[in-house]
């Protein structure tokens, strides 16, 4: 046990983690020349084509360091402020964690809330200062900035260059000198931390584990505490490249268990594994439930697919644990599911995961978040409101709670007017300004989360020429000033593009949302009003035009009645028309509301 070093890798977006994960399986020479590629352990495609990491990815090194056989876990986490849920869990499975700074960039956002994470969980942080050999490096600086933000000597942080492989001996050297061995009995009962799972669709569930106590052999009868269900462990392993099958997996050691189950919902990540015949009395401390942050509909195009949808978001949600959902219906997209993802990005991912690695074409609904409502018949008791439709009339509704965020701003000193005034414009309030050096900012806003969801990433990125980084955390529920806003076609209200705004934007927002529809609508045979409501009270309107046939084109000369005639009549047709036609919405229109600042 003590030649085992479990270690991750954290740092903000684009820092380098997977490439200078590659430089590490490289060197201990984990990889042979065939297998060799850049972000070796990035394997979804999706992954690839972005260049992001999505899921976190654990994998086995075996390296001799002056005469002695050491075994490194390392688990490579994605940077994004949507997957922190992913870095979590891998933190839980760890004794220490590279901190990898650019010298270009120095610390952002994400590496402070990041590195806020390992500490919590008392990890032996390896500071790292990564691309020293880029033109714009300017390490003695962003040397600095370690120091300070960490406390630790200068000499501490690691110089090295995930591209050329510089500086990957020093940091084994130090992974092996000042990471802890993993402390556990061997002799105590199985006890196992599950920290992530993947569906295989020809063996069933592969549960990923760290052991803490005790050991695990094939065949051996297991339990899973959370959910009470015994197994047999078929087959038991370390993460290589490939998976390598064991006999069996010691203390301190990760590894992979197939034990045949075949649905998700038996395997709970965070779960401890312990043996039947001899069960552990205490559980790990699992991690906390994830809280999704913003909320939308997946509708499947065609009805007849809802239970193809259920089973694809079933095996998902296995190797994606932060998503949340359950089933709703629509009065204009038939059956589907409420979803909660932990942002936009998130959301993304997992349409398109649904569509490429299912097959499955969906309509997703405007994004929103959970608010509470409260009645005037009983103003102590909360009703959740998830979607704009479920919330009381206006009559009875006593007040509405929307969810306040906690934001973290780092940004150069030449954007702090812009940030600011983006944030204030989404009903943000300052809090506190710090500057970290000279020409770094950090700002910390109180704003609604609501105005999050949208656009603000994007704007943010824009008015700070990109050097903006920004992380966030929940504080908890405030009063708000908020009414829902019906999209009427036709008259009849459409539940798919109702939103809840604040009073102050209702109005010009309503109006955006007309004039954009009216662009996107195909024209009938017949006037089609679109109209913004809130309640009985229209705010903007706009009317989609006919497609006009000429209809007196065969009365050439003659009496004014005859044409005046046929006019009547086929302004008839068009009103009974308009009585019985529905209105077909495209897809472009439902993410079109999404973007009204383009």
């Amino acid at each position: 046990m003590k030649n085992i070093r479990n270690f991750c890798i954290i740092a903000h977006i684009d820092h380098g983690k997977s490439t200078l994960a590659d430089r590490l399986l490289d060197y201990t020479g984990s990889v042979t020349e065939r297998e060799k590629q850049n972000q070796l352990l990035d394997n979804m495609d999706l992954e690839r084509e972005r260049g992001i990491t999505i899921k976190s990815h654990a994998i086995q090194m075996d390296y001799e360091f002056e005469g002695e056989q050491y075994i490194l876990n390392l688990i490579d986490t994605p940077g994004h402020v949507d997957f922190s849920y992913e870095v979590s869990r891998s933190i839980a499975a760890c004794e220490g964690a590279l901190l990898i700074v650019d010298a270009a960039q120095s610390i952002q956002a994400q590496t402070i809330s990041n590195l806020y994470l390992a500490l919590e969980n008392d990890l032996e942080i390896i500071p790292v200062l990564n691309k020293v050999d880029l033109p714009s490096a300017n390490p003695e600086e962003v040397t600095d900035d370690i120091v300070d933000l960490l406390g630790c000597d200068p000499e501490e942080v690691i110089h090295a260059s995930g591209k050329t492989g510089f500086g990957v001996d020093n940091i084994l050297k130090a992974i092996i000198d000042r990471v802890p061995a993993p402390k556990g009995n061997p002799d105590a009962p199985l006890k196992a931390l599950i920290f992530d799972s993947v569906f295989n669709s020809y063996r069933g569930i592969e549960t990923y584990f760290r052991v803490i106590d005790g050991s695990i052999k094939k065949n051996q009868q297991i339990q899973f505490m959370a959910t009470g269900k015994q197994y047999g462990a078929d087959e038991v392993g370390t993460l290589k490249l490939e998976q390598v099958v064991k006999k069996e997996i010691k203390t301190g050691d990760v590894g992979y268990l197939i034990t045949g189950i075949k649905t998700a919902k038996e395997v709970k990540v965070g779960d401890t594994i312990t043996d039947f015949a001899n069960p552990t009395t205490d559980l790990i401390e699992g991690f906390e439930d994830v809280k999704p942050m913003v909320f939308a509909g997946i509708y499947p195009v065609d009805t007849e697919d809802y239970e193809e949808l259920r089973n694809s978001m079933e095996k998902l949600q296995l190797n994606d644990a932060s998503l949340v959902f359950q089933p709703e219906s629509s009065a204009a997209l038939g059956f589907g599911f409420r979803c909660g993802f932990l942002g936009m990005l998130h959301m993304e991912i997992i349409q398109e995961r649904l569509e490429r690695e299912f097959n499955m074409t969906v309509i997703t609904t405007v994004p929103n978040v959970s608010y509470h409502a409260f009645t005037n018949k009983n103003p102590q008791e909360v009703l959740i409101v998830n979607n704009p439709s479920d919330l009381p009339e206006p009559s009875k509704l006593n007040r509405v709670e929307e969810p306040f965020i906690k934001a973290s701003i780092v940004t150069k000193a030449d954007f702090v007017g812009q940030v600011m005034s983006l944030c204030i414009e989404k009903r943000g309030q300052i809090v506190n300004q710090t500057y970290l050096t000279t020409q770094r900012v950090e700002l910390i806003f109180e704003m609604p989360l609501a105005e999050i969801v949208f656009d603000f990433y994007d704007r943010l990125k824009t008015v700070s020429k990109g050097y903006a980084s920004f992380d966030y955390h929940p504080i908890g529920m405030k009063e708000s000033k908020l009414v829902r806003v019906d999209v009427l076609l036709n008259g009849d209200p459409v539940d798919a593009l109702s939103a809840l705004l604040h009073a102050d934007n209702a109005y010009n927002i309503g109006k955006k949302i007309v004039e954009k529809l009216k662009t996107l609508i195909p024209r009938q045979q017949f006037d089609i009003p679109i109209q913004a409501a809130i309640g009985a009270k229209i705010i903007a309107r706009e009317t989609t035009k006919a497609l006009r046939k000429d209809v007196t084109a065969k009365c050439y000369g003659g009496d004014i009645s005859r044409k005046r005639k046929l006019l009547e009549k086929q302004k008839k047709g068009k009103k009974r028309m308009r009585q019985v036609g529905n209105v077909e919405i495209p897809q472009e229109a439902f993410m079109a509301v999404l973007k009204l600042n383009d």
